[in-house]
């Protein structure tokens, strides 16, 4: 016969829950386990997990700390020096003087010759093959010298190397007029037009010119931070595995600096990169394939005209001149000496013939 079911109370709850600890203590002592002894496992076990939670999160710190002192790293220039807290590199320009730089951009060339120059002095490696700096550029026959910079890290326009001769140069560094004295006068010349004549390695195929220009506008973007649009032209010669890319900015520019990328991408040619950790030289990506270049020629356009003289000539077109100029003194010498020889020989047979008429 059933019945209602009836509510529990508090009470009727406090007797159930009264039975189950007597169950729960009475199981226990059964099989040798205590209240006491599981409450005491239960705060040796809390104790172990926060001690270990310690440990790991002092474990992650210590790594999360050494992450942030690697990242202290100067990328873009493997000279840099770099302190941390916070992260800040420079760049050893001479034994006094340390030049801060911003490792998230290209170094100004000019603080770079300076440092090489620097690490040339004091024995320290600059590059891999000789002791001497590799300049091709039909207008940079110098060579490189220890130059003056303004804070901004451009070329003043008088450079001296140190001596009390001096020249112009324009804003890539590069010589553009004769040498004379400290009281030469120079000007502002910015270089805004760069050809570069690149000849690349033996590859299976022909390259296409199309995709060729796109893949030198990727790499001098993601390589030198140089916008695609500056890229004027690209020309192909396959037979000569001759490149030609014109750069070209507007001339009155003077933000974009040409001569970052310029001289970058011949340390990467024909030296040794000088990124920090590269190994890989400058290459482009075509069609899949990777091309690496074995030659670099750049030429420098100013937006004002050299000033150059007769000594700028070659060595090669003095002597030809010196020889076409001897030539024709020896021909003009040979030519006064017959006349003088004809008037000679009138001036004999005169007399004479005077004589036989009498």
């Amino acid at each position: 016969m059933g019945g209602k079911k009836r509510s529990v109370g508090w009470r009727g709850r406090e007797r159930i829950s009264a039975g189950y600890i007597r169950y729960f203590v009475r199981d226990s002592t059964k099989s040798g386990i205590t209240l006491s002894g599981w409450i005491s496992s239960f705060f040796f076990v809390k104790a172990l997990f926060l001690s270990t939670m310690k440990f790991l999160i002092a474990l992650f710190a210590v790594v999360f700390v050494d992450v942030v002192a690697s990242q202290c790293t100067c990328t873009k220039m493997k000279w840099g020096q770099c302190e941390e807290d916070p992260c800040r590199c420079t760049l050893q320009l001479s034994p006094t003087t340390k030049q801060p730089i911003e490792c998230t951009k290209l170094v100004p060339k000019c603080f770079l010759m300076k440092a090489e120059m620097h690490r040339a002095r004091t024995g320290q490696s600059t590059r891999s093959i000789g002791g001497k700096p590799v300049e091709t550029a039909f207008v940079d026959n110098d060579g490189i010298y220890d130059p003056e910079c303004e804070n901004n890290g451009q070329f003043k326009a008088i450079q001296c190397n140190g001596t009390e001769v001096c020249w112009c140069v324009n804003s890539a560094g590069v010589r553009r007029s004769d040498k004379g004295d400290k009281n030469i006068k120079c000007e502002h010349a910015e270089t805004y037009w760069v050809r570069l004549e690149l000849k690349h390695k033996e590859v299976a195929t022909a390259l296409d010119a199309t995709k060729l220009k796109t893949g030198i506008e990727n790499a001098l973007l993601e390589r030198y931070d140089l916008a695609k649009g500056f890229v004027s032209e690209v020309k192909y010669d396959k037979d000569g595995r001759l490149i030609v890319v014109d750069v070209i900015k507007p001339k009155e520019d003077r933000v974009t600096d040409l001569s970052l990328m310029t001289y970058y991408m011949e340390k990467d040619v024909k030296v040794l990169p000088l990124f920090l950790n590269e190994k890989n030289p400058f290459e482009v990506s075509v069609e899949g394939s990777k091309v690496s270049m074995e030659n670099i020629l750049v030429y420098y356009v100013d937006d004002k005209a050299p000033t150059f003289t007769m000594q700028r000539l070659t060595a090669g077109i003095i002597a030809l001149i010196v020889v076409v100029s001897l030539i024709v003194l020896a021909g003009v010498l040979v030519l006064v000496f017959l006349t003088r020889r004809q008037k000679a020989k009138y001036s004999k047979a005169q007399p004479r013939e005077m004589d036989t008429m009498s």
